[in-house]
């Protein structure tokens, strides 16, 4: 779940059904053109289908911080000290404007890629934006996880929420008009419990709650991403690794053009040249990706909370530590292994919890099924190809949101967030 936002650089017709369906959105009319999930996972849109946005020296933005958990300056290791507090980002409008929340996907700082994009979306449709890290990012685990052990989602939407109510609280003299709230991937995810939360708390009153190609079942979406590492690739054998390979290929590629530039666009072309990569080789690519974002995960929460099965309890670390040795071995604990070893262990611990069913239950979109059902602000944009949908999702979503669900026919994971199209159908849904 995007962190591949890092590595991309990393409705035109509705076909309506009754007013209990899903709006299904046909493929001809949608025009979107990759019809291949990985390429569209990894490439995004093509550049000339993409909406037009501010630029950055157009926007009135500032990164801030917060202090959440002072009693971690005095518990975190010398190499945390950037993250004793809380960074975000704010984009200001002058006047007074709907404030939309942004809460990135797993692992994701909260200027990565798509919450930047998505910023410049809202921003320039007239709304005040904050972009949050993703509870399962190192910072946001240092700086305001009560626990440090991402993966109980009412648990990690409870601190997002105290997160914003502090956000809220430095800005008193922001003139807000209603507060609205959207996240992609996982962070769609924590905004329904997110906006659950609101519902007795009411700091926010969310009027309007956009999901964006949420897993619905947790536990599927994991594996999912997590099988990928596992793809059979041609090509790699005892002498080459997949990331030779790779590199290999995008060496050759910015030969071909005489000049080096990494962004979106360029992995767009480079997936229309001679090298680009194939099925299991993207396959590989988003896999990897993720499951480096599970190693930080496993690494950050054992330091944090001194479990001392990555690293040793009474081992000091410094700012000139070599961590290379211990995220080594974090990157060979799946995360099978994190939920068996540290987040099981801490719901039983701390929340009487029981089996690993029970914690997949209550941690996916499941557990919010009659909240969602009876709750007409929150909608879902979702694709029907998406790599972290397992069997029977589709069904979940279509029987709980009805016609608050728009399933386009392709785009991946994420992959069309970007698009016009879409674009155009987030803003309409804010706008109400």
């Amino acid at each position: 779940m995007p962190s591949l936002a890092r590595l991309a650089a990393l409705f035109a017709g509705l076909v309506f059904c009754a007013s209990a369906m899903a709006a299904d959105v046909d493929a001809e009319s949608y025009g979107f053109p990759l019809a291949n999930p990985f390429e569209a996972t990894i490439a995004t849109t093509p550049p000339e289908l993409r909406p037009e946005l501010p630029a950055d020296g157009d926007i009135r933005q500032r990164d801030y911080s917060i202090r959440l958990r002072p009693d971690r300056e005095f518990e975190l290791l010398d190499n945390f000290w950037p993250v004793t507090r809380l960074h975000y980002r704010l984009a200001e409008q002058k006047g007074r404007a709907p404030l939309i929340f942004i809460i990135a996907g797993t692992g994701a700082h909260y200027a990565s890629g798509i919450n930047e994009y998505l910023k410049k979306l809202f921003y320039g449709a007239g709304f005040h934006v904050v972009q949050l890290s993703s509870p399962t990012s190192y910072d946001f685990m240092a700086a305001a996880s009560r626990f440090a052990t991402p993966g109980y989602s009412p648990e990690d939407a409870d601190d997002l929420y105290r997160a914003m109510q502090a956000v809220r609280a430095q800005h008193p003299k922001l003139e807000v008009s209603e507060f609205l709230l959207t996240g992609y991937s996982l962070g769609a995810l924590h905004a329904a419990f997110v906006s659950q939360i609101d519902e007795t708390r009411r700091a926010f009153d969310f009027k309007r709650v956009l999901l964006l190609n949420p897993p619905v079942n947790l536990y599927t979406s994991i594996t999912n991403l997590d099988k990928l590492v596992q793809t059979r690739v041609q090509g790699i054998d005892n002498s080459t690794n997949f990331y030779d390979l790779v590199l290999g290929k995008l060496t050759r590629y910015f030969n071909d053009k005489g000049y080096l530039d990494i962004n979106e666009a360029m992995l767009y072309d480079f997936q229309r040249s001679t090298e680009r990569l194939s099925d299991e080789q993207m396959a590989m690519l988003i896999g990897t990706s993720f499951r480096f974002s599970s190693a930080d995960i496993v690494f950050t929460s054992d330091l944090l909370n001194r479990r001392g099965l990555i690293t040793p309890r009474d081992y000091r670390i410094t700012e000139s530590t070599s961590l290379t040795p211990f995220f080594q071995m974090a990157l060979r604990c799946d995360f099978d292994c994190y939920i068996a070893e540290q987040l099981m262990p801490m719901w039983r611990a701390r929340y009487d919890g029981g089996s690993l069913n029970q914690l997949i239950e209550k941690s996916s979109l499941y557990a919010l099924e009659d909240y969602l059902k009876g709750s007409d602000k929150i909608a879902v944009m979702h694709n029907a190809d998406d790599l972290i949908l397992g069997q029977g999702d589709i069904g979940f979503l279509r029987r709980t949101f009805g016609d608050r669900l728009t399933l386009y026919p392709r785009g991946g994971h994420c992959g069309n967030l970007n698009y016009r199209v879409n674009a155009d159908a987030m803003l309409e849904f804010f706008r109400g």
